[in-house]
């Protein structure tokens, strides 16, 4: 007669699976197999083990206004900016649903959803981030600011530094590192993302498909500064420090 499978192991299947093991393991002592054991160590959910060394504090916190630190042969020079300053991209209507300036004081911009032009956006969290990878069209952005009064501030509260080595992203948290690859030339380097975009813009909708805007020192070194875009390949790092 059919009997219905309740998916419970009876005591005379569980003494069956016990010893169907045991001369599993007695076979595999005489045999010479042996168990495989992953070669490296998942560290912190990192699935690429990309980890850089940095020298010096690399976050800024309550009471730093200015940080200097290198990873590898890159330098980075962090200033907090003056809470007056305008935002790089003033398209930004809010952050963690507070006015994006208020966010950015109450140190409230890493992952939060905020909203551009009526739509909103949701970062990935520090974990969904760490094995980030991508590969897309960059652009580069920040040219403006230089013929501006005063000076522009990230979305993550930092002074906007055309020449320094930063990028916007619509989606990793702020601030983290990626390894950018220009891969029409080859060329690498490592920024610091710090802000937020590319998005659509009014006359050009298609912008808003690039994965990441470099600043003008990024897209120098990655060599494209003057042709304005790239096919890249983005891959975010954890850094170590020493």
């Amino acid at each position: 007669m059919w009997k219905k499978n309740t998916g419970i192991l009876t005591p005379k299947i569980k003494v069956r699976a016990v010893f169907s093991l045991l001369i599993a393991l007695l076979f595999c002592f005489y045999s010479g197999c042996f168990i495989i054991r992953i070669p490296y160590k998942v560290v912190k959910g990192t699935v690429k083990g990309t980890y850089y060394v940095v020298k010096g504090a690399y976050e800024l916190t309550a009471g730093t206004t200015k940080l200097v630190y290198h990873v590898g042969k890159f330098t980075f020079n962090v200033v907090k900016a003056p809470i007056e300053w305008a935002l790089t991209n003033d398209d930004i209507e809010s952050i963690d649903e507070l006015s994006p300036k208020e966010a950015i004081r109450q140190g409230r911009v890493k992952n939060a959803p905020y909203k551009v032009k009526g739509k909103m956006y949701y970062p990935l969290s520090v974990e969904q981030s760490y094995s980030y990878q991508e590969t897309g069209v960059a652009s580069w952005y920040g040219y403006e600011t230089l013929t501006k009064e005063g000076g522009r501030m990230t979305a993550n509260g930092e002074a906007f530094d055309p020449k320094g080595l930063t990028a916007a992203h619509k989606f990793l948290p702020l601030p983290i590192h990626v390894k950018v690859t220009n891969l029409e030339n080859g060329r690498w380097i490592i920024v610091r993302v710090n802000d937020r975009g590319p998005f659509p813009s009014d006359h050009n909708p298609a912008s808003g498909e690039r994965i990441i805007d470099l600043s003008a020192g990024a897209a120098k070194k990655l060599g494209f500064y003057e042709k304005g875009l790239a096919k890249v390949k983005v891959e975010t790092v954890q850094l170590e420090e020493e």
